[in-house]
């Protein structure tokens, strides 16, 4: 006997291969109790239409799933079937998301441990290059009629199992079998249970350590699938020292969108200041640097303070630096690529003695500014010109402007509302009120910049008076 506890080998058929956008449109189980064996098949009506390349590759038409129930009606039925079951399937992670998603717009909870016969397959079989289902039916002379129907597939992969056994001994595939489900071993202080409760879709998490000190603050598109890869990391977590050894808890706060989980990832960075995150501890001297034109013909940098100006809506600002430090490195790199006085700058003071210069003057690197050989106008377009790319972007909107994402599973919305590149909030979309204070920050600036010059296909934005 292959398992000592219940499992089930599951096909589906769906629209298409987007876990959110599309949906089931068949289901085969093959539930397996021992020597027991049990099958269900369904089609399902997915509320949508089939693509036609879809339906010549399934056979599976809109009119045979039209008479047929939606998954929210068989879902009460379906769940205690599975539960309690080793999943396999022939790219798990697919089915497996596809089902989890479906049982969650009805809100009901699937959870089960899973097993990959593509990654079994390739244990099995190193000696192959391809493992995809039509090749192990062809390598092992399986004979199944309509392939690409949801049964058909299942018992396909029962085929393959019993002739894996058959081929390497069941002690062999029963070796490969334990190899494949071998989770990475968690840390002391945190309980399995706990990683598998994470959820397999997008979100932040937060790795909590004793006395409930924050120790990192991460997103990913799969929670679960990165903090158990993050937790079981050996050697180092980056260049810092595992991490994954003191952790006591982890906390996850599921998202809708990718721009969502950036700001709430930034909004716990700076409240929890977690250990590990390095960006966290960097300077908060939000800083930039604006010109002088009072101070005679020469433009002259300062470096000027977010919190003694209001960076939202002063023009003419370039650069967002962390601390004047950095500001500073940024005007000497400036003047070292385009051959400007460092003087001039303010980089450099240079000494009074009379014809004097800079010293990048003696290494040529200077057109001689500091010493009357080039004229101010000449300098300051030059100056100009190496600042624009730094220059801070005017807030093209006549107002606050809300981005909304749009979750495909459960089609409920959040808008994320910024004004004059300050970010006010999130709040579900339809309702006024704002979960958050008004700020400008390096980070939200450019977050929001790249998004605008690539907006996410599942959003879109709202001008709001």
């Amino acid at each position: 006997m292959l398992f000592d506890i219940p499992w089930a080998i599951v096909d589906l058929e769906t629209t298409g291969g987007h876990i959110g956008r599309d949906r089931i449109t068949e289901i085969g189980l093959i539930l397996l109790d021992g020597e027991r064996q049990q099958r269900y098949q369904t089609l399902v009506n997915p509320l949508q239409p089939i693509p036609p390349f879809i339906e010549n590759m399934t056979g599976i038409s809109n009119a045979m799933v039209e008479a047929a129930a939606p998954f929210s009606a068989i879902a009460a039925d379906l769940l205690p079937m599975l539960q309690g079951r080793l999943l396999l399937a022939h790219n798990v992670r697919f089915d497996y998301g596809f089902l989890r998603n479906e049982f969650r717009r009805v809100g009901l909870r699937l959870q089960n441990a899973t097993l990959c016969t593509v990654k079994l397959s390739r244990r099995l079989y190193p000696q192959h290059f391809k493992h995809n289902l039509d090749s192990i039916i062809q390598r092992h002379g399986l004979q199944l009629p309509d392939r690409h129907r949801a049964m058909a597939d299942a018992e396909a992969l029962l085929l393959f199992l019993q002739a894996a056994c058959a081929e390497l001994g069941e002690a062999a595939v029963k070796e490969a079998i334990q190899h494949v489900l071998a989770q990475p071993e968690l840390p002391p202080g945190v309980d399995a249970a706990l990683v598998d409760d994470l959820p397999d879709l997008p979100g932040v998490y937060t790795l909590w350590g004793e006395a409930d000190q924050a120790l990192y603050v991460g997103r990913a598109s799969n929670v679960r699938a990165k903090v158990v890869s993050q937790l079981a990391q050996d050697g180092k977590f980056g260049k810092q020292p595992v991490i994954g050894r003191t952790v006591t808890r982890i906390s996850c706060q599921e998202t809708i969108g990718d721009l969502g989980a950036a700001l709430l990832e930034q909004q716990l960075m700076r409240q929890l200041k977690p250990f590990y995150n390095h960006r966290s501890r960097l300077a908060s001297e939000v800083c930039s640097i604006q010109l002088d034109h009072a101070q005679g013909e020469f433009l002259r940098p300062m470096i000027v303070m977010a919190e003694q100006l209001d960076f939202s809506r002063t023009a003419d600002l370039y650069g967002l630096f962390r601390s004047p430090k950095e500001a500073r490195k940024a005007l000497a790199d400036i003047a070292n690529g385009h051959a400007l006085c460092q003087s001039v700058l303010g980089v450099e003071t240079v000494t009074t003695r009379k014809g004097a210069g800079c010293v990048a003057l003696k290494g040529g690197r200077c057109r001689g500014a500091c010493v009357g050989r080039e004229a101010a106008p000449s300098h300051n377009m030059r100056l100009l010109q190496a600042l624009t790319r730094l220059r801070i972007k005017a807030w093209e909107f006549p107002g606050p402007l809300a981005v909304v994402e749009t979750d495909e599973v459960t089609g409920s919305a959040i808008e994320h509302v910024f004004d004059q590149w300050c970010y006010l909030g999130s709040r579900p979309a339809g309702e006024s009120s704002l979960q958050g204070s008004p700020c400008f920050d390096i980070d939200t600036y450019k977050l929001l910049d790249a998004y605008l010059k690539k907006p996410n296909p599942n959003s879109s934005l709202r001008l709001l008076s």
